[in-house]
């Protein structure tokens, strides 16, 4: 029996989809859109009781996170990643589970690194990635004191985008698709990107495989696209033009400021902010030539982006489940 806990966000929704209904339990805080009958409401950060969902079960897939960019108090990354992590250790132990996949994040190595490997110097620059490494640290000391049979896949994935996601990449889309995009520096800067379907066909055979030892991979889909060129391979499937103004990177992050300070008066969460301004402005390319050398994803970025185009943009459906993430 697997156990995925916090299947029923993004990308949860996305590997049950793949998974034999007679072979998984979803353990969430949250109810499960399309997974009612198999899912078991508990946040991992209340240990009481927690340990009891994992009797028999023999593999567990750890996606539950804090992550979007505006998460406050900043004290919940560290409760929900690292803690929580270490609660499911715990009851992993009870009940001598012995095999783990973890989705950490490459927010571990830090903004504007030279397309890192597994082996880069770890560097994270905000909580989220600083979160993320202490849950790996958490694992990697659980895996070190019993290594005997034990089989752990940690994989970071770069920013993983589809149909149903409301995150950045799908915040950018939605501006070009609108013909409302503005380049803020001059769209240089290379981004990996990771399409949904190949992040959970990833887990997936890691689950079949069920290797020994401890594995670390980073998952992104290539090629790595540029500003430029994603936004144009976009503004040709959708038939549009974007304007040709470029914002001088410095105006762009006043303008993220600005928006900060708007957010922090008003209380309210905006899609705009001098995090996302750097983040976008940042070259976020990452090596993960180490994940492709022993798995084929089923789909190209290319297809990736056009089957999310196709569903949120160009065949949208208005009653359609939404995931909020970033």
């Amino acid at each position: 029996m697997i156990l995925v806990i916090g299947g029923s966000g993004f990308v949860g929704s996305s590997l049950l989809s793949r998974l034999n209904l007679t072979e998984f339990k979803n353990l969430d805080k949250n109810p499960s859109p399309f997974f009612v009958d198999n899912t078991i409401i508990h946040d991992i950060r209340d240990v009481s009781n927690l340990d009891i969902y994992f009797k028999g079960v023999n593999q567990v897939v750890l996606l539950a996170a804090e992550h979007r960019d505006d998460v406050s108090p900043t004290s919940l990354y560290y409760d929900v990643n690292e803690k929580g992590t270490q609660n499911v250790l715990d009851a992993m132990d009870k009940h001598n589970v012995k095999n783990l996949i973890f989705t950490s994040s490459v927010a571990v190595y830090g903004l504007n690194k030279n397309n890192p490997n597994e082996n880069n110097k770890i560097d994270p620059f905000n909580h989220y990635g600083k979160s993320k490494w202490g849950a790996e640290q958490a694992i990697n000391n659980w895996y070190v004191k019993n290594p005997i049979n034990k089989s752990i896949t940690i994989l970071r994935p770069t920013v993983i985008f589809g149909k149903r996601n409301r995150g950045n990449v799908y915040n950018l889309l939605k501006q070009i698709s609108l013909g409302r995009f503005l380049m803020i520096g001059k769209g240089e800067n290379k981004k990996s990107m990771a399409y949904v379907g190949n992040i959970t066909a990833l887990i997936q055979s890691r689950l079949k495989t069920n290797e020994e030892g401890y594995h670390v991979l980073n998952y992104a889909d290539k090629p790595d696209y540029s500003m430029k060129e994603l936004t144009q391979l976009v503004e040709n499937k959708m038939k549009i033009k974007s304007p040709s103004i470029k914002i001088p990177y410095i105006l762009g992050l006043i303008g993220g400021f600005t928006f900060d300070l708007i957010a922090f008066i008003t209380n309210k969460k905006l899609s705009i902010s001098s995090v996302r301004v750097k983040k976008f402005c940042a070259t976020t390319q990452f090596d993960a030539s180490k994940a492709h050398n022993s798995f084929q994803a089923p789909f190209s970025i290319e297809e990736g982006l056009n089957k999310t185009l196709e569903h949120e943009f160009i065949n949208k459906k208005e009653d359609d489940v939404l995931f909020y993430t970033e």
